[in-house]
């Protein structure tokens, strides 16, 4: 039996290169559509991966990434001596949390309630008015919130004063960041993320809808048993694919609407922004990589835990 198998081997392996050779001659035009995607991903993601060395070692231009003498964890120390690492980690952490939550909540709920809006043009317009904040960059986003919000010469403030109230001053009250960026970044980022919903809807059967009028549901009653359930395989994936970048804070978001302002840095500063600071005040580019592996790390067991949780409670809802 032992010979059986060990003869049978070879032939296997023959057999699975033949397959998949007879698979490249017959959709052959199909992995040359593929190849692009392919080269990107090797080329801006997987070989980048070879820089994870300078975690580990003193960089020195003149001998490059793997000339530089190894120094072992002394790169991770700088995050653990400066004492700030376990509030970064939390303020990257709490902020996507919200912002995962906001994200389904919203984008779900305006994705239904404009499949639910009748004419086609007003459809388009508010589906257009929603999609277009995400196309202005945070340093556009960052000024019109300085004019909007300026102590002095702000619109909200001249608004209030006019009102008999006083003055507000946004950017030295570093707790009301805890509710102003995530109200800025659901503003700036629904439009986009509701669109993945709303073509999900319009992919729905009609006739499980149809259906429901016929036995006499209402509006509501159709959007809780049929649309809501047929979108949630769509909102775990985009769940848990949120959840993968949930130690990585968004920098224009973080760095751009609030620049270097030492009151509101406890409130809104994540670990992208406090190592760019620190980056571009040391020169330091082993510190820089040492931050990225342990967000990497941390986004990677985050993810792989939430997939595991998930495929324990409805397997098909899980990524891998």
């Amino acid at each position: 039996m032992t010979k059986k198998v060990s003869a049978d081997k070879p032939a296997a392996r023959k057999g699975w290169r033949y397959a998949a050779l007879r698979e490249i001659r017959t959709n052959w035009l199909l992995f040359v559509m593929l190849l692009p995607a392919v080269v990107y991903a090797l080329v801006f993601s997987y070989w980048p991966m070879s820089g994870i060395v300078l975690a580990f070692k003193d960089y020195k231009t003149r001998l490059g990434i793997f000339g530089s003498p190894w120094i072992g964890t002394l790169n991770f120390e700088f995050l653990k001596i400066s004492g700030k690492l376990g509030l970064l980690t939390w303020n990257t952490l709490s902020y996507n949390l919200i912002f995962i939550c906001l994200s389904v909540i919203l984008e779900m709920g305006f994705a239904i309630i404009l499949n639910e809006v009748f004419g086609k043009k007003f459809k388009k317009v508010l589906q257009t008015v929603m999609f277009l904040p995400y196309f202005i960059s945070w340093v556009v986003v960052a000024a019109i919130m300085y004019n909007i919000f300026n102590f002095e010469k702000g619109t909200f403030n001249m608004i209030l004063t006019a009102m008999g109230g006083e003055a507000f001053d946004l950017y030295n009250t570093g707790s009301a960041w805890r509710i102003v960026v995530p109200i800025v970044n659901a503003w700036k980022k629904t439009g986009y993320g509701m669109v993945v919903y709303l073509a999900s809807i319009t992919g729905l059967d009609q006739d499980m809808f149809e259906a429901a009028s016929i036995d006499g549901a209402n509006v509501w009653q159709k959007i809780r048993h049929i649309t809501i359930p047929c979108l949630r395989p769509q909102m775990m994936i985009l769940i848990l694919l949120a959840i993968g970048n949930v130690f990585r804070g968004d920098f224009g978001l973080f760095y751009q609407t609030v620049k270097t302002n030492a009151n509101i840095l406890p409130y809104t500063d994540v670990l992208d922004t406090y190592v760019f600071r620190s980056l571009m005040t040391t020169g330091d580019i082993g510190m820089s990589a040492a931050a990225g592996l342990y967000q990497s790390v941390l986004c990677f067991v985050t993810i792989c835990c939430a997939n595991f949780l998930v495929k324990k409670v409805q397997p098909d809802y899980a990524l891998f």
